[in-house]
């Protein structure tokens, strides 16, 4: 576990400036560093730059949901958030919820409240976040952009190849089942499915393998499913 610097820094998701200065002092008189952006997008990529101890988000922001960004962000980054909004629903806070969020407040809420739930949100940090660009080979997995890149060139992948490939990298030299896989990328229904694998697990090596039919990094486990190898 990394330890807690003396002001851990906090970004902060919203687009309403008030808010936004409003939380930059109240964090700042609690000893927090405080770095803020203006929408999901952004916020994101300060993540990845920044590397923040903690992030406190809208979920209205003008470019994507709230629910969005912890989703993405959950790709690649455990960093503690806090969801902080005026919709005070149980079906906004549940989505929030389920998609990573590690806690949650309505607007308005107090400063004494916040502080309290960052500081325990911070101690079970455990610092344990995948770094937002991933190599292998001649290959680059930007987490953060969602990109993927071989020899420096950008590689088009659709959504269900970026996913598998996401969930093998996150399993990097373990073996992820055929069963874990389908379950994961296509729901429990599709455990029996497994022709969906094969035909994606092609087109994937098809693009990121020198020797398709001689993979280097995306291996198979024969009758038992998939190994990304970094070599």
């Amino acid at each position: 576990m990394n330890a807690i610097p003396a002001h851990p820094l906090v970004l902060v998701i919203d687009d309403d400036v008030q808010i936004r200065r409003l939380l930059r002092i109240t964090l700042d008189a609690a000893g927090y560093a405080v770095c803020d952006a203006e929408n999901g997008r952004l916020g994101l990529a300060q993540i990845a730059a920044r590397q923040p101890e903690a992030v406190i988000l809208d979920l209205g922001l003008p470019d994507i949901s709230g629910v969005e960004v912890v989703r993405q962000l959950r790709e690649w980054s455990k960093v503690p958030v806090i969801v902080v909004t005026v919709l005070s629903s149980e079906t906004d806070k549940v989505a929030a919820l389920d998609a990573g969020a590690d806690d949650y407040l309505t607007k308005p809420f107090g400063a004494a409240e916040l502080s309290a739930r960052l500081r325990a949100l911070l101690r079970r940090s455990q610092g344990s976040d995948e770094p937002a660009i991933v190599r292998f080979g001649d290959l680059e997995l930007d987490l953060a952009a969602r990109l993927v890149r071989r020899g420096g060139a950008e590689v088009k992948l659709t959504a269900k190849e970026y996913a598998l490939l996401r969930l093998l990298v996150a399993h990097r030299g373990k073996v992820v089942t055929h069963r874990q896989i389908l379950s994961e990328l296509w729901g429990p229904w599709a455990e029996g499915n497994s022709h969906y694998l094969r035909v994606h697990m092609t087109h994937l090596r098809q693009k990121l393998e020198a020797d398709p039919h001689r993979p280097r990094h995306l291996k198979t486990e024969s009758g038992i499913g998939f190994r990304l190898i970094e070599e």
